[in-house]
């Protein structure tokens, strides 16, 4: 690959946001140098409303169908890309930069995996409360409404952002990744696992200090479990936000904070 040739960037979305919540993100990283593309996952329509319209094509989708899907789309790229991903995303995207797949990763509010033992917050367990006290939705998919939309996850705008986020980029989202993550500690081989011993490039790892669907307590415990690599590792906390951070109008803050970070590792979009 000539070394002028932009750096890949894949945008990885979590649960309840539709792939089209990253353009912002997607046209700075273009205008910073990058080529950066934000695909859906396996069962995602081309835009929020028509995957709401066909929710059930989201059922049984796992952390493991997510990850290879991500995967094989790495795999047709000119070049190992940096790996972008929120929630479940961000557990994905640590799934993909342990493997190899990706030279470098930012991880926004991402959900717990397999190694981080501290029983989540109450504030968090409030929030997946009404799926995983429902074992009957391991298979199927879950929507929010606006009231719990804005209650656990766009809690710390206005309510008017909030429902516009909703009404633009929220989607159905399967349970099964919420199951897998719940329970991953007590299974040898669980998808919710990230290999935290692989040689890897930088990881920087996000947490809002008002979230309520991955609290930045979880969020720091994954970081102590994730600093014991060799590789370039740190956190940045943002004390007065949420969960809607990567999608409301506080994005660019976070953007920018993931370039500076890029560029100091290594990673800037000239490749230096």
């Amino acid at each position: 690959m000539p070394t002028d040739a932009p750096i890949p960037v894949v945008f990885i979305h979590g649960l309840w946001m539709h792939a089209s919540s990253w353009q912002p993100w997607v046209d700075r990283f273009t205008a910073a140098g990058y080529a950066p593309t934000a695909p859906g996952w396996p069962g995602d329509a081309e835009t929020a409303e028509a995957t709401r319209a066909n929710p059930s094509a989201l059922d049984n989708v796992g952390v493991t169908a997510v990850t290879d899907h991500f995967a094989s789309l790495i795999a047709d790229l000119p070049a190992p890309p940096i790996v972008v991903g929120h929630s479940f995303g961000g557990l994905i995207a640590q799934k993909l930069l342990g493997s190899g797949a990706a030279r470098a990763c930012v991880a926004i509010a991402p959900a717990q995996f397999r190694g981080v033992y501290k029983p989540p917050p109450l504030v968090q367990l409030k929030s997946v409360a009404p799926i995983l006290s429902r074992p009957w939705l391991r298979g199927k998919t879950w929507s929010h409404t606006a009231d719990s939309y804005h209650a656990t996850f766009a809690n710390t705008v206005d309510r008017a952002e909030s429902d516009e986020i909703f009404a633009n980029h929220v989607i159905p989202a399967p349970a099964r990744p919420l199951f897998e993550a719940a329970v991953a500690n007590f299974v040898p081989h669980s998808p919710a696992s990230v290999d935290l011993k692989a040689q890897r490039g930088p990881l920087l790892m996000m947490a809002g200090g008002q979230d309520r669907t991955v609290p930045q307590s979880t969020v720091e415990d994954a970081y102590k479990a994730q600093q014991r690599n060799s590789a370039p590792t740190e956190l940045k906390v943002y004390p007065s936000r949420g969960h809607s951070a990567p999608a409301d109008h506080g994005w660019s803050e976070l953007a920018t904070d993931a370039l500076e970070f890029l560029t100091t590792h290594g990673h800037g979009p000239s490749g230096s």
